[in-house]
């Protein structure tokens, strides 16, 4: 099968035909249909995030069944599935105490005894995240699939796989914000898009979307945010208290993965509130906040791929989806191909598309 392969950081991934294995026990071999270019891809392309090499990068898909191994009673050939990358043992103290996200993943990889599920004994290629989704086929565990309805569009399903179970889950499921209260959300790609969509069904009374693309920032309106805010008009935390009569909002959430708009995110959070960090911040950097201010009781947390529960969740937001109040289809900034993966993440650097969208035959 082709795929696209990283075999150096900071170097185009190359795609190559490479060798994919047969499901073995509790293995389902899906035919990939769409697969996002997410963020969190390119921060291991450069070298951000320490990965093994070679390897398939790609998590965010969708596809179709086509063969299943051994005790597979979940799914069966021709069903129709959304990936995830927070696949589940379901028998660690993170799985059965409801906080599935942050499993320790026991079980859901192959023995190095085996056969590689990429590749070949003598020229191993590593999986991504348990997925490796930038290729016309994924290898992955029962655990990591969701079946959907066969009447969900495919390339539209894949953003679910991550970006939108991201976002719309650090707003529901880790903040837990309720209606009426404000949020501000800094960087408006497909995490932080999600995140103000999720704002918006939970009933948000303001919601200021934060970014420094013109562009970006009307597709935020799309999706919900009531203000916009440029850093580049200036302090960016002020900015958003002077929106809300001084004090700040309720929430914030950081969709970047930067020192700067993480510390942002938290000057910019009223008495009370809680700044939700969930972009990718790179390895090593430290984040600086100021002591006086947690006598405020100002909260910072992390949130892990939303904290989901993938197989409720994803369910879920195609039901939203098909409701009118999850948006999907003004998401998708580009449909592309494989071959054109490497444009795609020039694209994305540029900071002005929400979404590409890979298409597979």
């Amino acid at each position: 099968m082709k795929a696209a392969v990283m075999r150096a950081a900071h170097a185009p991934l190359a795609i190559e035909d490479i060798a994919i294995a047969d499901p073995g026990p509790r293995e389902v071999l899906v035919k990939t249909a769409a697969c996002g270019v997410c963020h969190s891809d390119l921060h291991f392309i450069e070298g951000l995030y320490p990965t093994k090499m070679p390897i398939v990068l790609g998590h965010e898909a969708a596809g179709v069944v086509e063969k299943v191994g051994a005790l597979v009673d979940y799914v069966k050939p021709g069903d129709h599935v959304i990936t995830c990358l927070s696949a589940f043992c379901g028998t660690c103290e993170y799985c059965i105490t409801g906080h599935l996200s942050l499993c320790t993943k026991v079980g859901l990889e192959r023995s190095p005894t085996d056969t590689p599920r990429l590749g070949t004994k003598d020229a191993p290629i590593h999986q991504f995240a348990n997925l490796s989704a930038f290729a016309e086929k994924m290898l992955v565990h029962e655990n990591a699939v969701v079946k959907v309805d066969k009447d969900m569009p495919l390339d539209r399903a894949a953003l679910i796989g991550c970006g939108v179970t991201t976002g719309v889950g650090a707003v529901q499921n880790t903040a837990r914000i309720h209606a009426g209260e404000t949020v501000a959300v800094i960087g408006c790609g497909g995490v932080g898009l999600s995140a103000i969509n999720g704002a918006f069904i939970a009933g948000a009374s303001r919601i200021i979307a934060v970014d420094l693309s013109a562009t970006k920032l009307n597709i935020a309106k799309e999706f919900g945010a009531t203000d916009v805010v440029n850093p580049a008009d200036g302090d960016v935390a002020k900015q958003v208290r002077n929106l809300t009569g001084g004090e700040g909002v309720h929430h914030a959430f950081e969709a970047i993965g930067l020192k700067q708009t993480a510390e942002d995110a938290f000057r910019m959070i009223r008495p009370g509130g809680t700044a939700t960090i969930v972009g990718m911040i790179p390895v090593g950097t430290k984040v600086e906040l100021h002591g006086p201010e947690f006598l405020r009781e100002k909260k910072m947390q992390g949130s892990n791929m939303g904290s989901n529960r993938f197989r409720i969740d994803m369910p879920r937001y195609v039901d939203f989806y098909r409701q009118g109040r999850l948006k999907l289809d003004e998401m998708v900034s580009q449909r592309i191909s494989l071959s054109d993966v490497n444009d795609a993440f020039v694209e994305m650097k540029r900071g002005d598309i929400a979404r590409s969208v890979i298409v597979f035959d």
